[in-house]
């Protein structure tokens, strides 16, 4: 799995606008293009000045689906992000491979056979 995380340190003036954009509107349209399972935003917990940061993580199921993201939407999605928001959104993009992932009930279920 990859798992596509882009951190935005979001300009205070504007940041409820793009939290409820990036919900109401830019995720919903990643989604669309059906090649992620799922999406989160985080806050930065870490203040900074003059801004909030968030990490913006989707889930891909393959790095085939990645990299169909990045040659047919990604330019698109950046430059809607872009135009709506110009300077008061600054992002850097990772792409990080999932090594290993654990969910509490992979040991809540083992310890009730116990």
């Amino acid at each position: 799995m990859i798992l596509y995380n882009v951190t935005c340190s979001v300009d205070k003036d504007v940041h409820e606008e793009w939290y409820d954009w990036m919900r109401e509107v830019h995720i919903p349209d990643m989604m669309r293009t059906s090649l992620f399972l799922e999406a989160r935003i985080c806050r930065i917990i870490a203040e900074e000045e003059g801004g909030i940061s968030y990490a913006v993580q989707y889930l891909c199921a393959s790095e085939e689906n990645y990299k169909k993201y990045k040659e047919e939407f990604s330019a698109k999605m950046q430059q809607s992000h872009a135009a709506k928001y110009g300077q008061k959104v600054a992002a850097f993009r990772t792409e990080l491979e999932v090594m290993y992932q654990a969910r509490q009930t992979d040991y809540s279920q083992a310890q009730n056979k116990n």
